[in-house]
């Protein structure tokens, strides 16, 4: 059940997302994919920034590795060990990759795999993997949700692609539940599953898309990326789907949310600024501030264990790498 308005007259002001006209030509669906869209402009603007302007930081981020190609969908492993993210080329194949979070071992997870992976997410133990599988390699139609074992081996399909798109899985803090986007309704909407794929639901159903959730350190709530007010916001709801709320209003794009290990704060992507930065807030909303502050564009925040370190992905120089940023507690 929706628990926000769905009146035509709120439609009719709401319009249509205008983040969606400018995605048009370098989606590759027809399903919004917020990543892919700032993933182009960290690519087109890459000229603008380099390390210097990084330099002038009074905290300085550490860059720990530069990749050729792109990179995307990072996510710091609870053990603390390794990152995981994708990787690929415009017009290539995309796959998902890890890497030591002091740089050094560089691993591809499924070299052999005839389509691309994408969009990863580490089980609570750092043992398993969860990720989107493309079945039909980025035309409109059939994503599906796979697992595998934190070294590539062991691949298990989980949700079975019907013609539909599923994506941005993610593990609860126990592991017992699995939140995801799903198209199976026409629309994207937010799902949640247990663990093994059984008693799926929809936990939002409204019109506009809904994408991007994460978990809260208790797992009682869920934070996600919604259009329902225009433009892209985070909003945030309990765990069955009630309580829907909005956590930030501007006119820009707001969108992939990462709730702190701790349950204190959640890092999202916003262009509010001009450029693509990471933000903080509190998990009501309030004390939204820049923590990156430069020209370049940042994106795919994810938080250290401890809550203590935010990582991202920039392009600042010319060249996609990992930035990370002590940010205290």
């Amino acid at each position: 059940m929706s628990h926000g308005s769905n009146t035509d007259e709120t439609r009719r002001k709401r319009g249509n997302p205008m983040p969606l006209l400018l995605f048009h030509s370098i989606r590759v669906s027809s399903v919004f994919h917020p990543w892919l869209f700032s993933a182009f402009f960290l690519c087109a603007l890459s000229v603008l920034c380099g390390e210097s302007t990084l330099a002038q930081q009074p905290n300085k981020p550490t860059r720990l590795l530069k990749i050729s190609g792109f990179i995307q969908h990072l996510q710091w492993s609870p053990d603390g060990k390794k990152f995981l993210f994708t990787r690929g080329n415009f017009g290539g194949k995309m796959g998902l990759w890890t890497v030591n979070i002091d740089g050094t071992e560089l691993s591809q997870l499924l070299p052999k795999a005839p389509v691309p992976q994408f969009d990863g997410h580490w089980s609570p133990d750092s043992k398993r993997i969860l990720f989107v599988y493309d079945i039909l390699q980025g035309t409109d139609g059939k994503l599906q949700l796979d697992t595998m074992n934190a070294d590539g081996s062991g691949q298990k399909n989980l949700l079975p692609h019907k013609n539909f798109f599923e994506e941005s899985p993610r593990f609860s803090p126990e592991g017992t539940k699995i939140v995801w986007t799903s198209t199976r309704n026409k629309n994207q909407d937010i799902w949640i599953m247990d663990a093994d794929g059984k008693n799926q639901k929809a936990l939002t159903t409204d019109l506009a898309i809904d994408n991007s959730p994460t978990w809260s350190r208790d797992g009682k709530q869920i934070a996600f990326t919604s259009a329902r007010a225009g433009n892209l916001d985070i909003w945030i709801m309990n765990a069955d789907g009630s309580g829907q709320k909005r956590l930030t209003d501007n006119p820009r794009m707001d969108y992939w949310p990462v709730w702190s290990p701790d349950g204190k704060k959640i890092a999202f992507t916003s262009n509010r600024d001009g450029n693509y930065e990471i933000y903080l807030m509190n998990p009501d909303g309030s004390g939204q501030r820049n923590l990156t502050q430069h020209p370049g564009n940042d994106n795919f925040a994810t938080w250290s264990p401890d809550s203590r370190r935010v990582a991202w992905i920039s392009n600042c120089d010319g060249e996609y790498g990992i930035f990370v940023l002590e940010v205290g507690k």
